[in-house]
């Protein structure tokens, strides 16, 4: 088997054999992300529930933005706005944490028998909770208000699947250099804040200056924002190029995250 390949089966067998860890894990970073709040892991869909609700809010209500009604365009700015904002928020989440998970956890990476690659997959999987609790609040408001859903929702696994190994490899990768660059976790949070209005969720692209809308383009997270759009909102394949870089940029950025951690993993105790 090509060596290449062989990244992959290594990470998914440790991750096989590792299972309940993981899952255990994950169950305690979203409980202890709460503890002794009154309301607990309500917080965990709550949150960004009324996040999303916040910016539908502003830009559909205050802005007045209106898109939809139109073959080119089929449902409403709601929609497009949440189809896009939705995955984002975890990949957000996901990401901010990722940059900090070892150094928060450095009484296990101690653990000479401990395998370290669990603490990043735990945040990436905490951090969906939001998103499939909101994914399915999406369809339902898709079938009330346009009065059924296109076949093309099917899909929605595959591009859920596709985001989770994305998340899974940057992860990897901010976890492996947050650890050695400790101000690694402040870019990211700024990148994040940034992100959200240098991607296609709020306006359509053809509303960018042409001057900055090659920014759209460089941006690789543009990407899984229009495969999304294309399930939720367009029904078909409208970014049809869309899927094969998002498709193969996380399948890239899974192997060199990976391949990036399990390099320097072996030094994370010295620096800690």
């Amino acid at each position: 088997m090509h060596p290449h390949f062989l990244i992959f089966r290594e990470i998914l067998s440790l991750l096989s054999r590792h299972r309940q860890l993981v899952w255990e894990m994950t169950k305690r970073e979203i409980t202890d992300r709460y503890a002794g709040q009154a309301i607990g892991v309500v917080w965990a869909i709550g949150h960004p529930l009324i996040l999303m609700a916040v910016f539908v809010f502003i830009f559909a209500f205050v802005f007045r933005q209106k898109i939809g009604g139109t073959v080119d365009l089929p449902l409403d700015y709601t929609t497009y706005i949440l189809c896009g904002l939705v995955p984002w928020m975890s990949f957000q989440e996901a990401m901010n944490k990722a940059a900090a998970v070892i150094v928060s956890h450095s009484s296990l990476v101690k653990q000479v028998v401990f395998p370290l690659e669990i603490l990043p997959v735990k945040v990436v999987i905490a951090s969906c909770l939001s998103q499939i609790v909101a994914m399915p609040i999406l369809i339902v408001y898709v079938l009330i208000t346009h009065g059924s859903i296109p076949a093309f929702y099917l899909l929605i696994p595959v591009i859920f699947l596709v985001q989770v190994v994305a998340m899974i490899g940057i992860s990897f990768l901010l976890a492996a250099v947050g650890t050695y660059f400790r101000d690694l976790k402040d870019f990211v949070q700024v990148f994040c804040v940034i992100g959200m209005y240098i991607m296609p969720i709020f306006y359509l692209p053809a509303q960018v200056p042409s001057v900055f809308r090659p920014i759209l383009y460089l941006n690789p997270f543009s990407y899984m924002i229009w495969c999304y759009q294309d399930v939720f909102y367009f029904g078909r394949f409208e970014h049809g190029w869309a899927w094969a870089v998002y498709i193969a940029g996380s399948l890239l950025v899974f192997y060199a995250g990976y391949r990036v951690f399990r390099k320097l993993k072996l030094y994370f105790g010295n620096v800690l």
